[in-house]
């Protein structure tokens, strides 16, 4: 059945919309173009859409051709103001951004372990004021907040977690209090992160792929045809709690202590790089475990940048394809971003053994891999664990090392897990570094906020 005229009018005014806000500010012949609509239908929808004061002319095209330039139509920007909120145990992130998601004021605020539930749901609340009164944003349409812990399928809401401030959850209905009529959305911090890398990131290109959060603690986000899979309870992900060997005993169901989070979170791989002797300052608040496997790469490659040339190339074995004597096969304890010009393409890929990471960074004559080498091989048997059991359930074919800590070991890091897969697996699975690091989930949260405003916004209205 023929869609209605009216139905078939919102259609088109979505998708105008849609076009306006990927593509940027086009004319009416471009419109006409990319939705292969007629010229008087164009005409219309762009009369209806300046009228509804969703778009205005924000300038002329700059064509070579007779009579007047073509006039630019843009979506009105400040019809709406968001906000986006990375929630961490040790602090709170903010950004402020016009309905485009242009990013018009951040800050960010430490909070404390010591501080109270009060005072610190009081810091978070006031820093999202201020960043807004200087964004010159008058009130907040919708806030996007990514924090860890389990989201309520059903519901929404963030639900109580062992182990997490109690703070948290005062936040959400604090803001929902002190921003009225704004509205307010939670999500996992680690399935903003998925969005994000989705959306902007290092899987652009694909429709199925998990991202594995390398931060202060663990976590993964699940993408299977091109959608976010949350499980029966909203847990879907939590792979800080998969038991795997190379633990001191077993995870409980309100400790992830002796799961795969004891081999790969940030006091793990502390513990594990100061076996190795690897060293770096610490600096910023992120975790110092990122810093540490920065430096690991820069040292063993000479200053290659964890995302460059042939430094990651080989099958990362320290020696001849051995493992490393402290991965968990011997038991060690453990207790706006611009996106890549090709997602996964950074670094050479090598794996025939001819260009081995294991001599790329070796020390004295005779003595064997720096203990740089040694230490991101130990780190690569620990995540080809935790990356080989989503790799056996899923089968997504990529995996993102996402995070600080992703980041930071990039394409490095990334070549010498794919190859312990490569090895371990029949399924073949790339691995990629993250392009957003611990930004995602800031940038996953504003584009939450932006397509839930958009969608309330743009819809059409009712009858």
């Amino acid at each position: 059945m023929p869609a209605s005229p009216s139905t078939a009018r919102a259609i088109n005014d979505r998708l105008a919309l849609r076009l306006l806000q990927e593509e940027g500010p086009l004319t009416a012949g471009q419109l006409k173009q990319l939705t292969g609509l007629s010229r008087p239908t164009v005409a219309d929808l762009v009369e209806r859409l300046t009228a509804a004061g969703f778009i205005a002319v924000v300038g002329e095209a700059g064509e070579q051709r007779r009579g007047p330039n073509a006039k630019l139509y843009g979506i009105v920007a400040d019809r709406a103001h968001l906000a986006a909120l990375d929630v961490r145990t040790e602090g709170v992130s903010v950004v402020v951004s016009d309905l485009l998601g242009r990013v018009l004021a951040e800050a960010s605020v430490p909070i404390g372990d010591d501080t109270g539930t009060g005072p610190a749901v009081e810091q978070a609340v006031a820093l999202v004021e201020r960043t807004s009164e200087e964004a010159g944003a008058d009130r907040l349409h919708t806030v996007g907040i990514g924090a860890p812990g389990l989201i309520d399928p059903a519901t929404g809401d963030l639900r109580d977690s062992t182990g997490l401030p109690a703070w948290h959850r005062r936040l959400v209905a604090a803001l929902a209090e002190r921003l009225p009529g704004a509205r307010v959305i939670v999500e996992n911090e680690t399935n903003l992160a998925a969005r994000a890398e989705q959306r902007d990131g290092a899987a652009r290109d694909r429709d199925d792929f998990v991202l594995l959060w390398l931060g202060h603690g663990t976590g993964a986000a699940v993408i299977l045809d091109g959608r976010l899979r949350r499980g029966a309870s909203g847990g879907t992900g939590e792979i800080g709690f998969l038991p795997v060997p190379g633990t001191t005993g077993l995870p409980s169901a309100t400790d992830c202590e002796g799961g795969f989070h004891s081999l790969a979170g940030a006091a793990a791989i502390e513990r594990l790089a100061e076996e190795h002797g690897v060293r770096a300052p610490r600096a910023g608040a992120g975790p110092w475990a990122a810093e540490l496997v920065g430096a690991a790469v820069q040292g063993a490659f000479g200053g290659v940048g964890p995302d460059g040339g042939a430094a990651s190339a080989g099958d990362g074995t320290a020696s001849d394809g051995a493992e490393s004597e402290s991965g968990p096969r011997a038991g060690s304890e453990g207790g706006d971003v611009a996106p890549p010009e090709k997602p996964g393409s950074e670094g050479v890929r090598a794996v025939d053994g001819t260009a081995g990471a294991g001599s790329a960074g070796p020390g004295p004559a005779g003595a064997g891999p720096s203990p740089e080498i040694r230490f991101l091989d130990a780190l690569a048997d620990r995540l080809a664990v935790g990356v080989a059991s989503v790799v056996a359930v899923l089968d997504p074919g990529c995996v993102v090392l996402g995070g600080e800590v992703g980041q930071a070991g990039g394409a490095v890091l990334a070549a010498r897990v794919e190859a312990r897969i490569r090895r371990m697996s029949p399924l073949a699975t790339e691995v990629r570094p993250s392009a957003l690091g611990g930004g995602a989930v800031l940038r996953g949260a504003l584009l939450t906020a932006r397509d839930r405003a958009q969608d309330e916004l743009f819809a059409p209205p009712e009858r």
